[in-house]
């Protein structure tokens, strides 16, 4: 916030920053952003919901985002999204008991001429059926004694 002079303007930029030092933007770093920037608690958060890239709750140790967009729609991505949930035993929005994988979806990655597509760990994979992303998840997210063992 001292970079940018304490400005209401450079909300976007500190938030981005303070999710990079933290890893999320829990309650607490919004109100102290929002009272240091002289902005209100409710136009802080507004803007923290409204992008996808913003998470308000720490992320799983792995990350899957599926894109649900209309080339990713019409091309199974809720086929994807419902292997994913049933694998995990979770919803889009939410991480495992374990820590180990946040699910989330996308608006659209820009990926469209490789729909289905899918970011696994920062890696947007296309082309995805339930089988290769089921398959996918369970290289990609081991417990730590399949890790070792490997």
């Amino acid at each position: 916030m001292k970079r940018h002079q304490y400005q209401p303007d450079a909300l976007i930029e500190v938030l981005h920053k303070a999710q990079e030092l933290f890893g999320y933007l829990e309650l607490d770093l919004l109100l102290h952003i929002a009272h240091s920037l002289k902005l209100p608690p409710s136009h802080v958060y507004g803007v923290a919901t409204f992008y996808h890239f913003f998470a308000l709750k720490p992320a799983g140790a792995h990350t899957c985002v599926i894109c649900m967009g209309t080339a990713c729609y019409v091309k199974g991505a809720a086929s994807l999204l419902s292997t994913v949930e049933q694998m995990a035993q979770i919803q889009a929005g939410e991480t495992t008991a374990d820590g180990q994988l946040s699910l989330s979806t996308a608006r659209c990655l820009g990926a469209c001429g490789s729909a289905p597509a899918v970011v696994i760990d920062g890696d947007v994979m296309g082309y995805q059926t339930p089988e290769t992303l089921g398959a996918l998840l369970t290289i990609h997210v081991q417990s730590p004694g399949e890790e070792e063992a490997q």
